[in-house]
C-alpha cells in the first residue's frame, strides 16, 4: 500500500472510529487551494475537525508529531474558510486521530484539544 492508499485508509478507520464515539461527520477533505481539512464533525455542540494522520511504523515517530506549527496553521487558515462558507457559530475543537497501521498491528490514538489557533 503507498503513502496515499495508507492515508485514505486512515481516513477511513478515523472516521469509522469517531462515528462509533458519537461523533457526527459534517465533511471529509473539505479543500482550500492546496490545503485541506481530514475530517469536521461535531459532538456536543462543538465543531471538531480532526487532522488523521496514519504511519504503518513508528520508525519516524508517532504520526501526531507530523502536526507542527506550520501544519496547524494550515489547519486553522482552512478552519476559517470552513466556518465563513458554512456559518458556522459553534465553538471549535482540533484534535488529531493517530494511527498505526500494518499487517501486524491497528492503533488508534485519539488526541482530543491536540492545539488551539496560533494568534
Amino acid at each position: 500500500m503507498n503513502h496515499i492508499e495508507l492515508g485514505r485508509k486512515g481516513e477511513e478507520i478515523a472516521a469509522h472510529f469517531l462515528i462509533s464515539k458519537g461523533y457526527r461527520i459534517l465533511d471529509r477533505n473539505f479543500k482550500l487551494k492546496n490545503a485541506e481539512l481530514d475530517i469536521v464533525c461535531e459532538k456536543d455542540d462543538l465543531l471538531i475537525v480532526v487532522e488523521v494522520k496514519t504511519r504503518n511504523s513508528t520508525a519516524l515517530g508517532e504520526p501526531y508529531l507530523a502536526v507542527n506549527r506550520s501544519k496547524q496553521k494550515q489547519i486553522v487558515r482552512v478552519t476559517n474558510h470552513f466556518i465563513q462558507v458554512n456559518n458556522v457559530e459553534n465553538d471549535i475543537q482540533f484534535d488529531v486521530v493517530s494511527i498505526i497501521l500494518n499487517q501486524h498491528q491497528l492503533k488508534i490514538e485519539h488526541i482530543e484539544n491536540a492545539f488551539y489557533p496560533i494568534a
